[in-house]
């Protein structure tokens, strides 16, 4: 197994390199200019965001789909993946990974536009919609949008199920020392009492644990940054300073030039916050909106949450805490952030963590869902819950790395037929928020 699992990250790390990268941010910065800096009406979409009643046709709530699209989005990622780039990038990479999040609001914006509009209603009256629409009914390019769903449905399995669910239980074993197979069945039986409802079921779980969750964590984050408020502006220097001119050797840390605070800023960026994966429209499109604009602007808000906020802190407190110098990686080195705050920051780390993999666990669900309805019709979803179900409790026992590796090669490759149909339908974006939001029609019916 270890020729393959070496054989396959080699891939990973070719795809995840520069090529996906530059396609990535290019894209944010054209839709950024394209739209003429969309990001000017965050607090617009913020507000609407928070409207609970219904709008129009669609399965939940604005609020529903935006925090079903956080519980995904906000993971690991926002506290490992964030410590990752720190660990190999050096301080600088805070900032490159925060202007990743900022242009990437056009994208996620961009995205919705186009399911919203490209969505359907199936025989069972549901919204369906994402990019395996977008390129089918968008582009007349139903091979593309095969493509997209297919590694979607895979990924999901990885990414959004069995790595998260044996973080879960590695976690709570070290910490607590309680057996992966414990957690595993109580996860399992947690999972499927929401899951087996559907989206609905998913989305009214999610409203209540994704406030909760964010809310706690960056409490806990601003609790550390107290701690030290006497650093914090030697903190921001540190940070801008090495994002253009690299960090040099100390203690622990060998040190790391602009390219590397920029390519992992970026690639840890973008990880976390999704934007240009097409995996957010998804649930996007089953929102109940008077028109397209409305949930675009509102799912454009969970980039400026899950990155611009959310990835910030912990950026800020990791290197605040000073603790990247003595060498430490990944997860090590955010338990040694926290631990500054006696007895109580472990803890804090714990919860965080628990509550983002389980929103994770169960804002994938639906994306896989979709994908395999996508590819096999409505008689998947039942069958694909259980299958997710069952994941669950696997994940939670067994070690998976070389799942991983393909979820993290499918979660890339996902981005490359969606981008694809963002540049080509670019001018149908531009038509849509011209005839709603410069216009100023925005509460008007599609």
């Amino acid at each position: 197994m270890q020729p393959i699992e070496s054989f396959l990250q080699q891939i990973s790390d070719v795809l995840w390199g520069w090529p996906l990268i530059v396609l990535l941010v290019g894209t944010h910065i054209f839709l950024t200019f394209r739209l003429k800096f969309i990001q000017r009406y965050m607090f617009k979409a913020i507000k609407i965001s928070f409207s609970r009643k219904s709008e129009g046709e669609g399965d939940i709530s604005q609020f529903g789909a935006l925090t079903t699209a956080l519980a995904a989005t906000i993971g690991t990622g926002n506290i490992v993946g964030v410590a990752t780039a720190v660990a190999a990038g050096g301080p600088g990479a805070v900032l490159w990974m925060w202007l990743t999040g900022v242009f990437g609001i056009a994208t996620k914006y961009g995205e919705a536009v186009l399911s919203l509009k490209y969505r359907i209603t199936t025989k069972e009256g549901l919204m369906a919609g994402g990019p395996m629409y977008v390129l089918e009914r968008g582009m007349n390019a139903r091979w593309l949008g095969l493509i997209f769903a297919a590694l979607t449905a895979f990924a999901a399995f990885g990414i959004g199920n069995m790595v998260q669910a044996n973080s879960i239980s590695s976690l709570m074993q070290e910490t607590f020392n309680v057996s992966p197979w414990v957690t595993g069945i109580i996860m399992t039986i947690l999972i499927a009492i929401v899951i087996l409802g559907g989206i609905k079921s998913i989305a009214k779980v999610c409203e209540k644990l994704v406030p909760f969750m964010a809310v706690f964590y960056v409490f806990g984050c601003l609790i550390l940054l107290g701690m030290h408020y006497e650093t914090i502006p030697e903190t921001f220097k540190l940070i801008f300073k090495s994002a253009f001119a690299g960090q040099a050797v100390i203690g622990g840390f060998l040190g790391a030039g602009m390219k590397e605070a920029i390519r992992y800023g970026v690639a840890r960026g973008l990880f976390s916050n999704e934007s240009g994966m097409g995996s957010a429209p998804i649930v996007a499109a089953a929102a109940q909106t008077k028109n397209a604009i409305r949930q675009a602007l509102v799912s454009s808000t969970a980039t400026f949450w899950d990155t611009v906020v959310v990835c910030a802190m912990t950026g800020l407190v990791l290197v605040n805490s000073g603790e990247w110098i003595h060498g430490y990686k990944g997860a090590a080195l955010t338990k040694a952030a926290f631990s500054d705050i006696p007895v109580v920051g472990p803890i804090l780390l714990s919860i965080g963590l628990l509550t983002f993999v389980f929103s994770t666990i169960l804002g994938w669900s639906y994306y896989g869902e979709k994908a395999a309805e996508y590819l096999l019709g409505t008689r998947a979803i039942v069958p694909y819950r259980y299958l997710w179900v069952g994941a669950v409790m696997l994940g939670s026992v067994l070690s998976l790395p070389i799942v991983w590796t393909f979820a993290d090669i499918a979660n890339g490759l996902m981005a490359v037929p969606n981008l694809i149909s963002l540049l080509v339908l670019n001018k149908v974006i531009i038509s849509e928020t011209k005839q709603f939001l410069w216009d100023d029609k925005l509460d008007e019916s599609a």
